[in-house]
């Protein structure tokens, strides 16, 4: 049994207060991934900050995006108009990510930052870096069928499971923080590390430091975008390949592409290379399969994990195709 206290934050102010003192703390959103890391107890904190009460509105930005607040839950989030009308890709993703019940009560903040489901990392029999450093890492010797093939190390192959966070790296997103040293806005593709050495730090947050938005800035061509997510079972599992692509055509050929992918990487992969082939190339199969191949040119698979390499690439193209026939659709 793990003996913690806990207070519910009035305002973010409350929260930065509460998570000074000398006594390890988390934050609490809708509880769906800390709490069973506490069950396991691979969490240990010695209290729990809750802020499920902060930052629940969605707002339009000056610039025609959203800033969303990290309170947000994410069916809230995925039923959203706004959100489904220029920014399907990311309302897909959410309701791609988990059982109904767990959109319920999971928030934004919270989705971002929760940490891997790989196997070893629940084991406490298992050597696991993130878990333990210097332990070792028995999924880069053992059944390794669910890791990454793109950012691993010899210290670390686990995949960063969210789905929401694919999609907002596609959309160019931004985290809005604020922590004892102030207040800061860090792309997302910059917030999760890889793991290195270092695998048990897995964000560039700083001690205390409270995700308090996300923004999500205006894009004219993000309402031509889709998620595609392949996994052992329809329902309430995490991906094998997950891919978020946004595109914009004109006269036939790419203008701009933003391609991301999940399930093949060690953090939510932006697939640079990939968009930047497809830049004023025509929309056409031929292309959208060499930009695939470029994507995962990097992958490094393990034993039992080989197949996510072409795999991820007929996702990539298999979306990308998708996305040229809703020419024409923009609501």
């Amino acid at each position: 049994m793990i003996d913690f206290s806990y207070a519910r934050a009035a305002d973010t102010g409350a929260a930065l207060r509460l998570a000074s003192g000398a006594a390890p703390s988390r934050y609490l959103g809708g509880g769906t991934d800390l709490v069973d890391l506490m069950r396991e107890e691979i969490e240990r904190p010695a209290s729990l900050i809750d802020v499920t009460g902060l930052a629940t509105h969605i707002d339009d930005a000056a610039d025609g995006g959203l800033v969303i607040g990290a309170g947000v839950r994410n069916t809230a989030l995925a039923s959203d108009r706004r959100v489904r009308e220029r920014f399907p890709v990311l309302s897909q993703a959410i309701l791609n990510g988990a059982s109904a019940q767990i959109r319920n009560m999971a928030t934004v903040g919270g989705n971002i930052l929760q940490r891997t489901r790989c196997l070893y990392f629940y084991d406490q029999a298992a050597r696991c870096n993130k878990r333990q450093r210097g332990t070792g890492c028995d999924a880069i010797g053992g059944f390794n069928r669910q890791h990454a093939v793109l950012g691993g190390s010899s210290d670390c192959v686990a995949t960063h499971p969210s789905d929401l966070c694919v999609a907002l790296v596609a959309l160019d997103a931004s985290v809005r923080l604020e922590g004892p040293g102030g207040q800061r806005t860090l792309p997302l593709r910059d917030l999760h590390r890889l793991p290195g050495n270092t695998p048990e730090v897995e964000t560039e947050l700083q001690p205390d430091e409270l995700i308090t938005a996300v923004e999500i800035p205006a894009n004219p061509f993000a309402w031509r975008s889709a998620y595609r997510k392949v996994r052992d079972r329809a329902s309430y599992a995490f991906a094998l390949v997950s891919v978020a692509a946004v595109l914009d055509i004109e006269d036939g050929n790419v203008r701009a592409a933003r391609i991301a992918l999940g399930g093949v990487a060690t953090k939510p992969w932006r697939a640079d290379t990939a968009e930047a082939a497809l830049r004023g190339k025509p929309a056409s199969d031929e292309h959208f399969r060499q930009a695939a191949v470029l994507a995962l040119q990097d992958a490094e698979p393990l034993a039992h994990n080989g197949f996510k390499i072409e795999l991820a690439q007929r996702v990539i193209v298999n979306v990308l195709q998708s996305l040229v026939t809703l020419q024409g659709a923009r609501p």
